[in-house]
C-alpha cells in the first residue's frame, strides 16, 4: 500500500481536513488539565516512532511534534542535518529509504520544497511537510482549528491576509480552495503570490481578490492574519520592509474588520512591524491558541498518514 504523504493540504482534501479538525478538537477537549507528556487514552500509535528531520530552526513544529507523537503513544527521534550523514552528502533518496526501514514516519523540515518531493517518492513510510519555501500545510491545520474552536465556520468565511506572500499564504490560498471561503490580500505591488496557485483555488470555488490597500482587503473580514516581512533565512531587507510598512495590522485596521475578527500570526512575531503591540497582546489575537493547536493539528495529521483517520 502506498504511504500516505502530507506534502500540501491537496495531498489529504477538503473531507480529510475537516475530519482533522473534527478529531483534534476531541481530543483537545478529552485531555484539558493532564499533564502535557500523557498519552491519550486510546494511545493511538502506540510503538510508532517518528524521525525529525530539521534543516532549518524550529520551536513550534519541533515541540509541537514531539508532543504530538508523545500523546499519542509514540516517540520521536530528532535529525539535526548538519550532524546526519544528510549534511556530509548523502542523497535524500538514500535517507529516505534508509529511515523508511527504522522508523514509521518522516516529518521534514526544509528550505527547498524540492527536497520533501524527492523524499516522499523514495520514503516508503508517509513524509510530512513540516516547512518548506513552498507551503506550510501543518500549520494551516492548526490556524482552521483555531478559527473553528473560536465559533467561525470555514464555508464562506472573509479571511484577510496582509503583507508579504510566503509559503504560509500559499497554503492559505490552498485551504481555501479546499474549504470554500474567501481569501482578500493586501499586499504592496512586486509581491503578489504564484498565480497558479490563485488560479486553481478560484477554479475550486474560492474569491481571491488581490488588493493594494490594507483597508481594502481587511474590511468587514473574519479573520485578519499577517506574518513576518522577512522569512527566516533571508537578509533583513529595507527595501521590502519599506515596501511593506503601509501593510502593518495595528488597531485602525482591525477596526475595518468584523467586530468579532479574529486576529492569527503562525510565529515567532516582529511586534512593531508586521503587526503593532496593541492588536498582538489585544482581545481579538488568539496567535497563542494558534500556537499550542499546532500539538493537537499534528497530531490528527499523524493519524491520518497512518491511516487511522479519515
Amino acid at each position: 500500500m502506498e504511504p500516505r504523504h502530507f506534502l500540501d493540504l491537496s495531498d489529504a482534501g477538503g473531507d480529510a481536513l475537516a475530519a482533522m479538525i473534527n478529531d483534534a478538537q476531541g481530543r483537545k477537549a478529552a485531555r484539558r488539565q493532564w499533564p502535557k507528556g500523557r498519552a491519550d487514552a486510546d494511545a493511538p500509535l502506540a510503538g510508532h516512532v517518528l524521525a525529525m528531520i530539521f534543516e532549518k530552526n524550529s520551536t513550534r513544529t519541533r515541540v509541537s511534534f514531539d508532543l504530538a507523537i508523545r500523546q499519542l503513544g509514540g516517540s520521536a527521534i530528532v535529525l539535526e542535518a548538519a550532524s546526519t550523514q544528510l549534511g556530509r552528502g548523502e542523497s535524500v533518496a538514500d535517507t529516505a529509504r534508509v529511515l523508511s526501514r527504522m522508523v514509521d514516519a518522516i516529518m521534514v523540515r526544509t528550505d527547498d520544497h524540492a527536497k520533501i518531493e524527492e523524499m516522499a517518492r523514495h520514503a516508503t513510510v508517509p513524509v510530512i511537510n513540516g516547512l518548506t519555501d513552498r507551503s506550510h500545510p501543518c500549520q494551516l491545520v492548526a490556524d482552521l482549528l483555531t478559527v473553528v474552536e473560536h465559533g467561525k465556520a470555514l464555508p464562506g468565511l472573509e479571511v484577510a491576509w496582509l503583507g508579504d506572500c510566503n509559503n504560509v499564504l500559499h497554503s492559505f490560498i490552498e485551504a481555501a480552495g479546499l474549504m470554500k471561503f474567501n481569501l482578500r490580500i493586501g499586499t504592496p505591488p512586486g509581491y503578489q503570490p504564484d498565480p497558479e496557485a490563485v488560479a486553481l483555488a478560484r477554479n475550486s470555488g474560492a474569491r481571491i481578490d488581490l488588493m493594494a490597500v490594507a483597508a481594502e482587503a481587511a474590511k468587514g473580514a473574519d479573520v485578519v492574519v499577517t506574518d513576518t516581512w522577512v522569512s527566516m533565512g533571508h537578509a533583513h531587507a529595507q527595501e521590502k520592509l519599506a515596501a511593506m510598512a503601509p501593510f502593518q495590522v495595528h488597531e485602525d485596521l482591525m477596526q475595518t474588520a468584523k467586530a468579532d475578527a479574529l486576529f492569527l500570526h503562525c510565529l515567532p512575531a516582529h511586534v512593531g512591524e508586521e503587526v503593532s503591540q496593541s492588536v498582538f497582546e489585544g482581545p481579538q489575537s488568539v496567535v497563542f491558541d494558534e500556537a499550542e493547536n499546532r500539538i493537537h493539528a499534528q497530531k490528527s495529521i499523524l493519524l491520518w498518514c497512518m491511516r487511522q483517520l479519515g
